[in-house]
């Protein structure tokens, strides 16, 4: 007998108005995050190995592979509802090394998408991906010990 995805069935707005505003905006944060900083410098990878700053000296080369990494393979971790609070926190300590370490002169104002973006996904952290989710693959899957 197969199982739905949703367990539960909402029985009045109410009760998809969280699930529904929740997959809103995690999937807004996700192809925002992916349009504007991850495929770009994924698919400009020897351009953008010129401009990247390397604010810990680790090399050009590392230092954007994990940009690339908290910029497209976090995103679409998030857009699935897959480990999405853990996609949430190299999204987060990028952003944070943008606005602290490698851009502090910044204002508010000229900081401000950072920021917008800092929100949503600390958001998305805290609460989680909502109910409506991709089945996390089952070697990851919750065991008990008995």
């Amino acid at each position: 007998m197969a199982t739905s995805a949703i367990q539960h069935k909402p029985k009045t707005l109410a009760d998809i108005s969280l699930p529904l505003g929740l997959l809103f905006l995690r999937v807004c944060a996700a192809l925002l995050l992916l349009h504007i900083h991850g495929l770009p410098k994924l698919l400009n990878w020897s351009a953008e190995l010129q401009r990247i700053e390397d604010p810990f000296g680790l090399g050009a080369t590392l230092t954007l592979a994990m940009a690339v990494f908290a910029e497209v393979i976090c995103p679409v971790l998030l857009l699935l509802g897959v480990f999405a609070r853990l996609a949430c926190l190299p999204v987060l300590a990028v952003l944070a090394i943008a606005l602290l370490v490698v851009h502090p002169e910044w204002t508010l104002e000229q900081a401000q998408f950072a920021w917008l973006f800092t929100v949503l996904y600390a958001g998305l952290a805290i609460t989680g991906p909502g109910a409506w989710v991709i089945k996390t693959p089952a070697f990851f899957a919750k065991r008990s010990l008995a």
